[in-house]
């Protein structure tokens, strides 16, 4: 194929003007003539767009459209909300756990001991994720994310329970308005979020997502303490490992409806104790921001 001298100025002149303008947001169009050499002397027009964001060639014959290529791999974040409870496994005869509550009267050493105020025993997850699309159809998606955040847990109990440094509990004498048992995890997750495209009409012109998910965490305790407010003693905050365990693993799950409203669940897999206190933390919430 030869291309004419009037071609070639041309040319050179879109690369001078792209070059001129390169700061700003400038795409320059020409139709380019070429000559079929075979002897038809057929002329075909063609189309070259320069801009600061790359050079991109069709023709007036096609009805190509510039595409950038979807990127496998990206960065987010996912912020959970929830409530606590408690699975509570404990052998209460246990020698350990006899001896961990040695200051607790023997009708009280059960599991009702250890009751929550279900309204402030707050759950909150922030992570900060690196995903990558596993799977990016139009009716089904696969990304797989993994990266480092912060579980925290924290516990507002109905009894006037008490832990101290020994480590022990006790039952004290007097009320609280507020008794308070945090526990902040550094955690790195590994999760998987499907998304399944839902059709909401036969034309199937109106659709949503449905989402839904599961993982696993694997955290290390970086600060555990207690808050308690009283009449008699006013606000007493003290920090210290209180017998629990420096690590924890979960099991964590998602389901949801994609930009209109998603749930999450997570398992503590391990105690939280390690002195024979058998309990589970289950977390329960919304998902205010995620994949």
């Amino acid at each position: 194929m030869k291309y004419t001298f009037s071609t070639i100025v041309a040319t050179a002149a879109i690369f001078l003007a792209a070059n001129t303008f390169a700061q700003e947001k400038t795409t320059i169009k020409t139709e380019v003539t070429t000559i079929d050499t075979t002897g038809s002397k057929k002329i075909k027009r063609n189309t070259i767009t320069i801009s600061n964001d790359g050079i991109y060639l069709g023709s007036n014959d096609s009805t190509w459209k510039k595409k950038k290529a979807a990127k496998r791999f990206f960065s987010t974040l996912s912020v959970n909300l929830g409530y606590n409870f408690l699975q509570d496994n404990t052998n209460y005869n246990d020698p350990a756990v006899v001896s961990y509550l040695s200051n607790v009267p023997g009708a009280k050493k059960n599991a009702q001991l250890f009751n929550l105020n279900q309204a402030k025993s707050v759950n909150f997850n922030l992570y900060w994720l690196r995903a990558f699309k596993a799977i990016d159809h139009k009716a089904q998606k696969l990304t797989i994310s993994s990266g480092l955040g912060l579980q925290i847990y924290n516990f507002r109990y109905d009894n006037n329970i008490t832990y101290t440094r020994t480590p022990s509990i006790t039952q004290d004498s007097i009320p609280f308005s507020k008794n308070k048992l945090a526990i902040d995890y550094l955690n790195v997750p590994l999760t998987f979020t499907f998304k399944t495209r839902i059709h909401l009409s036969e034309s199937g012109k109106k659709s949503t997502w449905l989402v839904y998910g599961a993982g696993i965490t694997a955290g290390y305790r970086i600060s555990s303490w207690t808050k308690q407010r009283s009449d008699a003693r006013g606000k007493v905050k003290m920090h210290d490992d209180f017998g629990l365990n420096d690590f924890n693993s979960c099991f964590t799950a998602e389901i949801g409806i994609d930009d209109v409203i998603r749930f999450y669940g997570s398992y503590q897999l391990t105690s939280m104790y390690k002195n024979g206190i058998d309990q589970h933390p289950i977390s329960i919430g919304v998902k205010l921001i995620g994949i």
